[in-house]
């Protein structure tokens, strides 16, 4: 027997299915159109087939976008998983103020990125300089935000700062699902912390680590409001991700060469999640 659909998940659907097309779908498609084109953003435009993207895998610019972009990436999210799970399991424990204590990791999460990244550039800039004088460290007596070899330092722990904490919320929910019986009966087999954690824990939340690794790589391959507040793109190009690029090609009367270069990044970041769910496929562990 068909199972009938009641009228009020259309009710749900078609709405969000139409304003997704209008504002989505369609931009993108229009978007691509145009990368097939020399449409500088207004006026009018002619097709010249593929000679967009045929240039743009020979532009340096662009290549050096993809490389600053894809190695923040993977570096900052090491380093938040690794950190957001240590806290997670930190929060996880009986210990007092719990409740307080996980308000206070949460609040980095629901400021404006772009707030976040102008309140770090002035400790970068102003206040580490000077604490760094104060104490004769001298490699960090100037602004790392004006050395091209060590501002992407900054835009990583702003980042990692920022997103640690939806991370810590996913894991504490992983966390919290797996039963108190296995740890009590390993403890009885004589299993210590360490042991716990690396075969119990990390088995029974690989599923979370998963989601927690794809939504970040996704997050920052997109990392464009830190970057602005931070750096700007600089010194010179040597923090220009492509997300900034981009934008800054919008504006500079570089619409469809932009529209080819957000095309292509688009693929590329499908690319990346289907590879890390093939790679991910058969360890994830449901309770």
């Amino acid at each position: 027997m068909k199972r009938r659909v009641e009228p009020v998940y259309y009710l749900f659907l078609v709405p969000t299915l139409v304003l997704f097309t209008a504002f989505v779908v369609g931009p993108a498609l229009v978007g691509i159109f145009y990368s097939f084109t020399d449409y500088i953003g207004v006026g009018t435009w002619s097709f010249i087939g593929l000679s967009n993207y045929l240039a743009l895998f020979d532009d340096p610019a662009i290549l050096q976008s993809y490389t600053f972009t894809l190695g923040f990436a993977a570096v900052t999210v090491i380093i938040a998983q690794v950190i957001a799970l240590g806290l997670a399991v930190g929060l996880s424990s009986r210990i007092r103020f719990l409740a307080s204590l996980r308000s206070v990791f949460v609040l980095p999460m629901v400021l404006s990125g772009i707030v976040v990244a102008y309140v770090f550039s002035f400790l970068f800039s102003n206040t580490l300089p000077a604490a760094a004088t104060a104490i004769g460290f001298a490699p960090l007596e100037q602004s790392i935000l004006g050395n091209p070899d060590l501002a992407w330092l900054s835009i990583v722990i702003v980042s990692a700062w920022q997103t640690i904490p939806g991370a810590m919320l996913v894991y504490i929910g992983g966390l919290t699902a797996i039963p108190a019986d296995l740890y009590e009966v390993s403890a009885l087999d004589g299993a210590g912390p360490w042991r716990q954690f690396r075969s119990i824990t990390v088995p029974l939340i690989s599923g979370f680590i998963v989601i927690n690794t794809i939504l970040g790589v996704k997050g920052y391959l997109g990392a464009y409001d830190v970057i602005v507040g931070l750096t700007g793109g600089g010194p010179g190009t040597s923090t220009r991700s492509v997300a900034v690029t981009i934008f800054g090609g919008f504006t500079g009367g570089d619409y469809a060469y932009q529209m080819t270069n957000a095309t292509i990044f688009f693929v590329l970041t499908v690319l990346i999640s289907i590879v890390q769910l093939i790679a991910t496929r058969g360890r994830m562990v449901r309770l």
